[in-house]
């Protein structure tokens, strides 16, 4: 097998640096970096002639600072050979990669940003030659000498002047010895392969792996494309408490903690914002919106992690209609920002190809459970209704959920017959009233079952968008809270929030209600199907395990 020797410079020369010889050969070639478990530590027990004056100093605002970008646009005229004597600029960066030629002669590759593995605006190629250097700066014994301590991952300032060269490489030509601003004291491996060592140097793995480092860019892409849209549209952007004496706004196992201001109470972390942005309304805001984390305190796998972030948005005065409308317009206009954003900054995800738009397909939930089966279901508000739908999974062979509820029944034949249908994407419409509580109600025109005023969007079989016109009814809320309670046998400590209850009192005008989870729709447009690749440093699981000691290899 040929393997690639660009990346074992550093190792074979012998005017690199001595910790990068044969002990830590396996971290820059390919094929023996799969071997490495971990990242070792570099010995620190050889030195170097050469010394900086401080290896971590302050930088200082300088004028002829430029970014890669800015450079390549600004020179991008000069004609292979050409330089810019008069134009002396600064670059910073990290060594990527770097050639030594004899002893006064080096190419430096430096890169800003991740995505630079992948976008060629963002490496830059640095040309240290000892005869472009004042003499009375360094000796050329000492430029040799600090030629042997370039280290892969190390980060410098270098000033000098655009040139380009020969071989047509926009560079800079060195005029002063460069500035060590941050050495890197690991050996940095040509990538990470192990799944530990990844997720205990997510830092490194986000280094190496262009794919992650997108991945990060997006999410930040897909959030500020969120945030602007529901701005434009007239919405007031808000801060929620995420602390609280009780958890609402969703059927969920809360996180409990405690504060030294009240120590004998217990405090929960929010499980949905919901039922605080709904006291916004009601305070005589008519459009309001938050991008934040929730907490809930159950399993992980692929698609689910404790602390997850969404976006929620309220608008008085808008039906479910509205909502499915503003929904379509939106995740248009967001798949052509992800469309334009991979093909010019995050070249190495492969996002799929999704057609959002309007009008989508829909599911009517009762209906097409009932075409699916062959079977009629019973009416839902009736007291045997659960004892009628166990009838019907024993007779369709389907197996039953765990603590098989009325709600977790309905939900475990969506699941089944009406999700594998969402592969495009899809709105399933009118769940039965036991499945929101929070929702207002209505008597479905066609087979008189009562229904909730909701849709959610599914799209690749996962639900990725919850909306409804929410229950402003004190009475009428209190009744459907009543009901949830003997759905929550699992959870004695369930109770019913007076305090939301009061604030209805005062009168919540008709509104609707949109929820988006940030992580789910960072997925999908990123082409991955796990929930840790679109965390920055993964999911709890993977949190928790960086705080545990760690066995050197």
């Amino acid at each position: 097998m040929r393997t690639s020797l660009r990346c074992l410079g550093p190792a074979l020369r012998p005017y690199a640096r001595p910790t990068a010889r044969a002990a830590h050969l396996r971290f820059y070639s390919t094929e023996q970096a799969q071997l490495a478990p971990r990242i070792r530590t570099s010995s620190g027990g050889d030195r170097v002639k050469w010394q900086h004056e401080e290896q971590y100093p302050r930088i200082k605002k300088q004028d002829t600072v430029l970014d890669y970008h800015t450079f390549k646009e600004r020179y991008k005229d000069l004609g292979p050979g050409e330089s810019k004597p008069d134009d002396e600029v600064v670059v910073r960066g990290r060594i990527w990669s770097f050639r030594v030629t004899g002893s006064k002669l080096a190419f430096l590759d430096l890169f800003q940003n991740n995505r630079s593995l992948q976008l060629n605006s963002h490496r830059l190629q640095c040309v240290l030659d000892y005869t472009h250097i004042a003499h009375s700066i360094i000796k050329a014994a000492d430029f040799k000498d600090f030629l042997n301590q370039l280290h892969r991952g190390d980060i410098y300032s270098v000033k000098g002047i655009p040139h380009r060269t020969p071989r047509n490489d926009l560079s800079v030509l060195a005029t002063d010895i460069p500035q060590l601003l941050s050495p890197c004291t690991q050996s940095l491996p040509a990538f990470l392969l192990d799944k530990e060592t990844k997720m205990r140097n997510r830092h490194v793995d986000l280094l190496l792996n262009p794919q992650l480092a997108d991945i990060v860019q997006l999410r930040s892409e897909i959030t500020k494309f969120l945030r602007q849209w529901l701005l434009d549209e007239g919405h007031t952007e808000v801060q929620t408490p995420i602390l609280a004496d009780a958890a609402g706004g969703a059927v969920a196992r809360p996180f409990h903690t405690s504060a030294t201001e009240f120590q004998d109470r217990q405090i929960a972390l929010r499980i949905a914002p919901e039922l605080w942005l709904k006291r916004l309304i009601v305070g005589g805001f008519e459009r309001v919106f938050e991008i934040g984390p929730s907490f809930r305190n159950e399993g992980i796998d692929l698609s689910h992690n404790p602390e997850f972030t969404t976006c929620e948005f309220y608008r008085s005065y808008a039906d479910i209609e509205e909502l499915i409308n503003t929904t379509e317009r939106m995740f248009l206009g967001l798949s052509r920002v992800v469309t334009s954003v991979v093909h010019s900054n995050c070249r190495a995800l492969t996002p799929p190809k999704i057609d959002f738009s309007p009008p989508l397909a829909r599911l009517d939930f009762i209906p097409a459970i009932e075409a699916a089966t062959g079977k009629q279901l019973p009416e839902l508000t009736w007291p045997d209704a659960q004892a009628q739908l166990l009838l019907l999974f024993n007779e369709c062979d389907i197996p039953l959920p765990s603590l098989p509820t009325l709600p977790r029944l309905l939900d475990r034949l969506s699941a089944k017959y009406l999700e594998p249908q969402c592969f495009g994407p899809t709105w399933i419409i009118n769940h039965p009233e036991c499945l929101s509580p929070l929702s207002k109600s209505f008597m479905h025109p066609d087979n008189q079952q009562r229904v909730s005023a909701r849709a959610e969007l599914f799209v690749r079989n996962t639900e990725l968008v919850n909306c409804y016109e929410e229950e402003n009814s004190p009475i009428e809320q209190r009744r459907k809270l009543e009901n949830q309670l003997q759905y929550h046998e699992e959870d004695p400590k369930a109770g019913i929030d007076e305090n939301y209850l009061q604030a209805l009192e005062w009168g919540l005008p008709p509104t609707g209600g949109w929820g988006c989870g940030i992580d789910r729709l960072c997925m999908l447009f990123s082409g991955t199907n796990r929930i840790a690749d679109v965390l920055s440093f993964g999911t709890l699981r993977n949190v928790v395990a960086l705080g545990r000691d760690s066995k050197r290899p």
